[in-house]
């Protein structure tokens, strides 16, 4: 019998990108070890003053580096804990042949991060030495000085043209079927020809004679007719925008994903939606990651906090605009949505503004979703109390974060791992709505 050749151990050595992405990264390398080079906790030092999720994962990390370092020296191998863990330390020599710093000519954190682990390489032939980042530049020069280097893939979705969508179009089925749906308003998943369905999937379901919407309801078992309908004078444009407000209006789902292109309605149909329901929740947030351009602090913007911050609200307030000018100035329903916002009942926020807050009897809306880690969409899962409805809108394809890309970003994790759940509903909208000039620049450019 052959004898199995034993793998060649693994060190990863870990850079910033990776800690500020998720500050828990050191502990999902199962049993291989994981090094630190010292410039990362320099850099983790400048990232750890502020309220954005970048400084939140420094904190939380070095918290942690001082807890499980007790008393004790990082600079030689320690044990994680747990006992499938493998060891870990920080790199303190940063010089090395070839030496980064001169070859690309300058001596900067990437650099430094890059001598540590070649040197980390010369130390342990017997090892594989794979430096993991985020940032694909790092990696490309690492490769460049034949060093293995990865992306950090904790999280990521393979394929994500694959991803679920929410909905299925029929073409066959029975007329008798489609009749009984609008004469009974259900029938049975057999009857439309499958054994089994996602809950709260839909469907577009299409005879040669007639068509009809449909879900599948888990509490039911049943697949039970959709009827198009009209909020806040707002009225669904195509199936799946009304596939879209059915999940959104459905008390029975607590957490929502939208996913879509620019101009499909993502925002506008769930900040529609979270008014009809204002009277079943104490409070409406609104809310979306601060990106700031060219990924500069906000800091760099002139005048007070509300003057840096309103441009980035800006399109959240143009969606609350638009709903209330479906109705004259005069009219009650125009002065609730004006008495509502200063009232601070519907409450359109940088979502860095709700960290540490309490989201119970809440309907909480988190656009541009896409540009949140999957840890960050599970810190705010997990806050989650009494009567608190989530929605996450966002489009997989427009991310504005440097390390986040389609396959990584929070959105896409959540609408992968939690399709099959009874309280979870998604839509994927396709079809844009804004106007025929957006559809074109969306397809051609």
């Amino acid at each position: 019998m052959p004898v199995k050749k034993a793998k060649p151990k693994k060190i990863f050595v870990l850079d910033t990108s990776v800690i500020i992405y998720n500050h828990n990264a050191i502990n999902t390398f199962e049993e291989n070890d994981v090094a630190i080079p010292i410039t990362v906790f320099e850099e983790l030092d400048n990232f750890k003053k502020g309220n954005d999720n970048k400084n939140y994962e420094a904190r939380e990390f070095i918290r942690f580096m001082d807890k499980i370092s007790g008393k004790t020296t990082m600079k030689n191998w320690r044990r994680l804990n747990g006992p499938t863990k493998g060891r870990f330390k920080v790199l303190m020599e940063e010089k090395s042949t070839p030496d980064a710093c001169q070859i690309f000519g300058a001596d900067k954190p990437d650099h430094r991060i890059l001598n540590a682990a070649l040197r980390l390489a010369e130390e342990n032939p017997d090892h594989k030495v794979i430096l993991v980042s985020k940032d694909v530049n790092l990696r490309l020069k690492a490769k460049s000085l034949s060093l293995n280097a990865e992306d950090y893939e904790t999280g990521k979705i393979k394929d994500v043209e694959q991803l679920y969508t929410g909905k299925t179009y029929l073409d066959e089925v029975n007329p008798e079927v489609i009749d009984k749906l609008y004469r009974e308003g259900f029938c049975s998943l057999s009857e439309i020809g499958l054994t089994k369905a996602i809950p709260n999937h839909y469907f577009v379901l299409k005879s040669l004679k007639s068509s009809t919407l449909a879900f599948f309801n888990p509490i039911t078992e049943r697949v039970e007719r959709i009827e198009k309908q009209a909020i806040s004078r707002i009225m669904p444009r195509n199936a799946e925008q009304v596939f879209a407000l059915h999940a959104l209006l459905n008390p029975e789902v607590k957490l929502v994903t939208i996913q879509g292109i620019a101009g499909t309605g993502k925002t506008l149909l769930a900040l529609a939606a979270a008014w009809e329901q204002r009277r079943n929740f104490k409070q409406v947030y609104l809310a979306r990651p601060i990106v700031p351009l060219s990924n500069k602090d906000i800091g760099y913007l002139p005048g007070d906090i509300k003057s840096k911050l309103n441009p980035y609200m800006e399109p959240l307030w143009d969606n609350l605009k638009f709903i209330q000018n479906q109705y004259g100035e005069e009219d009650k329903e125009y002065k609730r949505i004006t008495e509502a916002v200063e009232k601070e009942k519907l409450v359109i926020t940088p979502l860095a503004y709700i960290r540490g807050r309490s989201i119970s009897n809440v309907i909480f809306i988190v656009d541009e979703a896409q540009n949140l880690t999957p840890h960050e969409v599970k810190t705010i899962i997990t806050r989650a109390g009494e009567n608190t409805k989530i929605i996450f809108t966002g489009d997989i394809f427009q991310i504005d974060t440097p390390y986040l890309d389609a396959h990584s970003n929070g959105l896409s994790y959540l609408i992968d791992k939690i399709k099959h759940h009874g309280i979870y509903a998604h839509v994927r909208l396709e079809k844009g709505e804004r106007s025929e000039l957006a559809n074109l620049a969306n397809v051609l450019l």
